[in-house]
């Protein structure tokens, strides 16, 4: 049996490193999907969200690793690695519940509400993770949940827009599923990762011996 410290000044960096290699991997198969159809000859466009036909159903489940071409999944590689990683290092229990939710919600608005097209990309999973961390950054009002969220919007602020209509080639509906869910995940799953402990400098307190005084009972 292995135990750690809660202390361990290495965790944060472990951490960091396991939510990387989680989202480069991710990457990497949406990239050897898009291989294989290519040099395949394939059209895996087909299997995408098809909205209120019954065969569309399956797109839920295929569409978040079908690209209609390399700019279109060259596009997604960037934020993918970049906010799933600040996901999954700042909110490792909540990306637990939210990444199924926004996979499954998403795609389900999709089906229910978008326009007859086949509706492909990760993008919705992109959209509902941005959401989700800008949104909790103002619940928590924690260090972490603050700085987490100022960067992303220095980043990618300029994508909340892509929850509105710019293009028949762009599927913002998925956009505008993937943001819904993500902001209602976020007031559901704010406390599920505990704020981080913050650290107490020596200046910040006056030592006065009390701590060695062992007080008499009702004191």
């Amino acid at each position: 049996m292995e135990t750690r410290n809660r202390n361990d000044p290495n965790a944060d960096t472990r951490r960091l490193r396991l939510a990387f290699s989680i989202a480069v991997s991710f990457t990497l198969f949406l990239w050897l999907v898009r291989l294989v159809e290519y040099f395949g000859g394939f059209d895996f466009a087909l299997l995408g969200i098809y909205p209120r036909q019954a065969s569309g159903l399956a797109g839920i489940l295929f569409a978040p690793f079908i690209h209609g071409s390399f700019a279109h999944l060259f596009a997604n590689t960037a934020p993918i690695v970049v906010i799933g990683t600040m996901l999954l290092y700042g909110y490792p229990r909540a990306a637990r519940v939210l990444l199924p939710t926004i996979y499954l919600g998403g795609g389900i608005l999709v089906w229910l509400f978008a326009r007859e097209a086949f509706h492909i990309g990760a993008s919705g999973i992109v959209f509902g993770m941005l959401f989700f961390i800008l949104m909790i950054g103002i619940l928590r009002w924690d260090r972490r949940a603050i700085a987490l969220s100022m960067v992303l919007f220095l980043l990618y602020g300029g994508m909340i827009w892509g929850i509105l209509p710019e293009s028949r080639e762009v599927s913002f509906e998925s956009h505008l599923g993937g943001a819904l869910v993500g902001l209602v995940s976020a007031f559901l799953l704010r406390h599920r990762d505990p704020e981080p402990r913050r650290k107490q400098y020596s200046w910040e307190r006056e030592d006065t011996g009390d701590d060695d005084y062992d007080w008499p009972d009702g004191l």
